[in-house]
């Protein structure tokens, strides 16, 4: 879509952090902004500040039953979607020794499960529409892992592995962009979005140290006004990318994993290689 057309957005997660910041973007541009939130009333502000432009609407992503009524409700209320921005989630913490099944079951819904039955949901009527484009807001999480991290990155990789299958599978006009940022100033390690599962003494040397890293919150150095006009300028490009690394700490880390990844297969490879059937 042209960047000067309007648009309409629908916002996970758009209270704070990533998708506070989109909101204010794009209300800020003249778009229609429906945030969705579990607390509906801490948008108040941004809709007084955008009369008209702002709407909050009462969701909970890992009800999947309320994402596709919400889709469809938007939809209906303001004729389309034109952007739907999978934002919400939450930091865990915990190796998987001490992550219990509810933890892990309850980040899949919030991560995968629910972003899954939005992108559901509004294919319909984007493809009514003729187009559309679907934001996943993954992170440098989604491209690798570290200690006290893996159930964080397995929703992340999950969600990207779906994606880049979406891309291929859907032809009509709808785009997907996958977000990953490094450390920016938003409140995802903050005491109220950050979980840390129940400490077990045998991790202490190695997620004892990512537990702390949770200690430097309000430090980052990525700014989310800048990420989010980042992203609003990759929507309104001619060929925009399949993923967008945000921060210069985003860029270098992935960059270091795809060369190091690059050469491991390469140094494998003649073994790689000399599995096939004998004469095949």
């Amino acid at each position: 879509m042209a960047g000067n057309a309007t648009r309409v957005w629908l916002v996970t997660g758009a209270t704070s952090g990533f998708g506070r910041a989109i909101a204010e973007e794009a209300a800020a541009r003249g778009d229609t902004v429906v945030g969705a939130a579990r607390t509906t009333d801490r948008l108040d502000d941004l809709a007084a500040a955008h009369p008209g432009r702002v709407h909050a609407v009462a969701l909970d992503v890992t009800d999947t039953t309320r994402c596709a009524a919400v889709v469809d409700e938007v939809a209906d209320r303001f004729g389309r979607i034109d952007v739907l921005v999978n934002n919400a989630g939450r930091t865990q913490v915990g190796a998987l020794e001490e992550t219990t099944d509810d933890e892990l079951r309850y980040l899949f819904e919030l991560h995968f499960f629910g972003p899954a039955a939005l992108t559901r949901a509004v294919l319909p009527h984007m493809r009514h529409a003729g187009g559309g484009t679907v934001v996943q807001m993954s992170s440098v999480g989604g491209k690798y892992s570290g200690p006290g991290f893996g159930a964080y990155s397995a929703t992340k990789f999950a969600l990207e592995g779906l994606t880049e299958a979406l891309r291929q599978e859907v032809d009509f006009g709808v785009r997907f962009l996958i977000v990953e940022p490094g450390s920016f100033r938003t409140g995802l390690f903050g005491p109220d979005a950050a979980y840390v599962s129940e400490p077990h003494p045998a991790y202490a040397a190695t997620v004892g140290p990512t537990r702390e890293y949770l200690g430097t919150h309000g430090s980052q150095p990525g700014d989310p006004a800048k990420a989010a006009r980042a992203i609003l300028a990759v929507l309104d490009a001619p060929d925009p990318p399949l993923r967008l690394a945000l921060g210069a700490d985003a860029v270098e880390s992935i960059g270091a994993v795809l060369a190091e990844q690059t050469a491991e297969l390469a140094k494998w490879a003649d073994l790689s290689r000399a599995t096939a059937i004998d004469g095949s």
